[in-house]
């Protein structure tokens, strides 16, 4: 009997449409001989699964079922796919815990580490992982532009602590454009962190492990003409994302170590991706782990597994499965 797999969609952050259409990916690339599938949107005030029909049925929040043609039906599995809260800092993921539904993600505490940048980065510097200088902010601290000076230099990033996608993200090169900038990131969330800038190749690689296996992917290598990887480089074609990236084997093979190095520190499960920059001195530095990478069919990890020479069906069938058994 065919096992039935709920891509969990939607989102309560402004990545809702970068969502919805990595649900569609995935749609695309699971085996629907062996599974039933079907997309849920889980936002605030609406928890639906969309029919074959193309109409939405409540979910019931006790089990997270549904009903069809006139009968309960019950999720064996769940793939979440919402970039942003609830499905990227835990919340989803404590929720199936609790009804005792297994899904593709790290677990709860590790969803939300990860998600929470500064911490996630600042966790993992105490094991070795370089990181770059940060400031931290509370909703309601500031912060004076001196001390930004003296501390990070120009320029630097702001950005929302926890959000994704670029949303709310600014290259300050001066520092009148500083506060205005902490502003525009707190509209999208309640901490933001401003960091230090760091010249160098921008790289992403991805990393799944099974109880059978350890695929770590090519790197991937990010050139865009913009002032960084905004996005309108992320999801307007501004930008070249370039799998092998034009780095040396000693460095791939270095970024492909600390990928996986890791994945083990936080005890990771399903598929992650981890960013670097990577300055004149070569010595890579972590800029944040995602932990629902994008699923589109042009997103990096998709285009990973075709450089790898995998097929995305049969990854994502492991990482299910692995679930299973």
């Amino acid at each position: 009997m065919k096992k039935n797999i709920v891509i969990v969609a939607g989102g309560d952050s402004s990545e809702v449409i970068v969502s919805l259409k990595s649900a569609e990916g995935i749609y695309s690339f699971l085996d629907k001989e062996k599974y039933n599938v079907y997309i849920a949107l889980v936002k605030k005030g609406e928890w639906a699964v969309k029919l074959p029909n193309g109409e939405y049925t409540p979910i019931d929040k006790n089990d997270f079922s549904f009903h069809e043609d006139g009968q309960v039906r019950h999720f064996d599995f769940a793939y979440i796919t919402i970039h942003g809260t609830p499905g990227e800092d835990g919340r989803l993921q404590g929720y199936f815990d609790m009804i005792e539904m297994p899904y593709s993600s790290c677990g709860m505490f590790v969803s939300a580490l990860t998600f929470n940048k500064y911490a996630c980065n600042h966790y993992l510097k105490d094991f070795g992982v370089k990181i770059a200088e940060s400031i931290h902010l509370f909703k309601g601290q500031t912060v004076a532009e001196e001390e930004v000076l003296n501390r990070l230099g120009l320029p630097v990033f702001v950005k929302p602590n926890d959000g994704g996608s670029s949303f709310g993200v600014t290259k300050v090169k001066e520092l009148s454009a500083l506060q205005p900038a902490i502003a525009k990131a707190f509209e999208e969330g309640k901490e933001v962190v401003i960091e230090s800038f760091i010249d160098g190749t921008e790289v992403t690689c991805g990393c799944y492990k099974t109880a059978k296996k350890e695929v770590v992917f090519p790197v991937t290598e990010v050139v865009t003409d913009n002032e960084f990887f905004d996005f309108d480089a992320k999801y307007n074609g501004q930008v070249q994302e370039i799998t092998p990236a034009r780095i040396s084997v000693e460095l791939t093979e270095k970024i492909q170590r600390e990928t996986s190095r890791i994945y083990d520190i936080l005890g990771a499960k399903g598929l992650i991706r981890v960013d670097y920059i990577i300055p004149a001195d070569g010595e890579p530095k972590l800029l944040e782990i995602n932990t629902t990478p994008g699923m589109t069919a042009t997103s990096f990890i998709p285009q990973q597994v075709r450089a790898a020479e995998l097929d995305i069906k049969n990854v994502l069938t492991e990482i299910i499965e692995n679930e299973f058994n």
